[in-house]
């Protein structure tokens, strides 16, 4: 086999809609035959997938109408009612994710990471997160600075032979990518058992910082900025801690508010301030139910209260695996102010992740539309590529786990899972800087919408319909209106100009 047969992009060049048009082959899984698309017009750009995949990031057109709009199911577009400004939309790029990548040919990994990256030609992925050090998805237990003292800090293998070469393809194709960086664990010198008797504790998993080393790690932070800075690769955000509340995963270290507090006034902050670097900081980066620990809930909030750790922050950072979302809504309402993104959630054997039928919309639910209506600026999910045997992963992590794309050992066929979708719907049509808007009229049990307008002067729509039967709605943005039919059981994007 030549060429991979790439299945990340069922779309066809139809006039002006400048979309790239790929194979749409799948060899994992029986899948039905695509629907015939029937372009209708190229006034909006219509991108539609449904569960049973009949429509697979299919692209279709759709023409302004001429007539006037009488329709009661109108969804009506509010742009003077302006919300949170757009980061972007993407994916975790793990020490697996690259590994599985530099496994592949060098054109069909040219070519796959065309197809999810550029802007203008792909879907236009634009956020990235990476782990600071190893995560539990990289190729080994490490940090960059394992030999005891600050100044023994150096870049490891799985940065300079994989993160890095990775990074610098992606940024090939889209130079605008934003990169968070985010570490599982300190240096396993800088971390006590606990605060109390602070035995020092030599152990990739659990632990705590020592408060002693906050400005060695604060300079830790700065130091790996920078060798990133140094080989071409700009970061744009970190958090101070993965889970700060899990003690259990491969690499850990548990970091309560209070110990996350000072770390960010006293060694984090300062550090990039003195530095001179312009690096976003986000607090917590853990579950909207805080592990359900009555001392840690509203972990980042607490945080907010200290005038001088709040001076460093720009917001917080959430996953989904406890608690609910309405969460972010009460964390805006509290402190406005203060940005939120969405960093991780993942896919697995345990929520059926590769069966679209039982991920496709709930993703799209609670995941890209239910977070960015409830005021995050960014949505970021777990590791881009696995292999089709979940790995590799590290022993303790998760060996359960799905990407958002699987591909074969053979490194020549690939499967896209809800992850990669629920992306794709979003930042093929919402660019970074795009304002989420205001809408208002149609509404309906299992229908899922959010509105925007891109800096470039388009809008752009997004919605999910869980509903057995298909619905025609009326989209209006004042100037123009046209009238689209949503499939059954399918997430569907629009663009159009103004």
């Amino acid at each position: 086999m030549n060429n991979i047969k790439i299945i990340l992009a069922s779309i066809l060049s139809i006039g002006s809609l400048g979309m790239c048009s790929c194979d749409n082959s799948v060899k994992i899984g029986p899948q039905p035959t695509p629907d015939p698309v029937a372009p209708e017009g190229t006034d909006v750009k219509m991108i539609t997938t449904t569960t049973n995949r009949s429509k697979d990031l299919a692209v279709s057109g759709i023409a302004f109408s001429t007539k006037d709009n009488m329709s009661p199911t109108c969804i009506t577009l509010l742009p003077e009612e302006e919300y949170q400004t757009m980061d972007g939309f993407g994916v975790a790029v793990t020490g697996s994710t690259c590994y599985n990548l530099l496994k592949m040919k060098p054109e069909d990994r040219k070519a796959f990471l065309e197809v999810t990256f550029d802007p203008k030609n792909g879907y236009g992925f634009s956020y990235v997160r990476i782990s600071i050090g190893c995560s539990d998805f990289s190729l080994s237990e490490y940090t960059c600075c394992d030999q005891e003292g600050i100044d023994n800090f150096a870049l490891t293998k799985e940065e300079t032979d994989y993160v890095i070469p990775v990074l610098k393809e992606i940024l090939a194709v889209n130079p605008s990518l934003k990169i968070m960086g985010t570490p599982w664990t300190p240096p396993r010198w800088m971390k006590v058992k606990d605060l109390d008797s602070l035995e020092p504790f030599n152990s990739w998993t659990s632990g705590q910082l020592n408060p002693k080393y906050y400005k060695d790690y604060g300079t830790y932070f700065v130091k790996w900025v920078k060798a990133f800075a140094d080989n071409g690769i700009k970061i744009f955000s970190v958090t101070p801690q993965n889970e700060p509340l899990n003690r259990g995963n491969s690499a850990s270290c548990y970091m309560s508010w209070e110990e996350e507090r000072d770390f960010i006034k006293t060694g984090l902050g300062p550090a990039f301030k003195d530095a001179g670097l312009d690096v976003k900081i986000y607090a917590f980066d853990h579950n909207y139910n805080y592990d359900n620990i009555d001392s840690q809930k509203g972990y980042p909030t607490n945080i907010y209260a200290d005038d001088e750790a709040a001076e460093y922050l720009d917001g917080a950072a959430y996953h989904n695996y406890g608690g609910d979302k309405e969460e972010l809504v009460s964390v805006h309402n509290a402190t406005p102010g203060m940005d939120l993104v969405f960093t991780e959630t993942s896919i697995g054997t345990w929520n059926n992740g590769r069966d679209l039928s039982a991920r496709l919309l709930d993703d799209m639910e609670q995941v890209a539309l239910g977070t960015i209506n409830r005021w995050c600026k960014g949505v970021i999910v777990w590791n881009l590529m696995l292999d089709e045997d979940r790995g590799p992963y590290r022993p303790g992590g998760c060996s359960t786990c799905f990407g958002a794309v699987d591909i074969n050992k053979d490194y020549t066929t690939l499967t896209k899972n809800s992850h990669y979708y629920i992306i794709a719907h979003l930042s093929s049509v919402v660019k970074p800087d795009a304002v989420r808007i205001g809408t208002k009229g149609y509404t309906a049990n299992g229908l899922t919408y959010s509105a925007f307008k891109n800096s470039d002067g388009t809008y752009a729509l997004v919605m999910s319909n869980n509903n057995s039967m298909a619905l025609t709605i009326t989209v209006e943005d004042g100037n123009h209106h046209f009238t689209t039919t949503v499939p059954a059981k399918s997430a569907v994007s629009y663009s159009w100009n103004k």
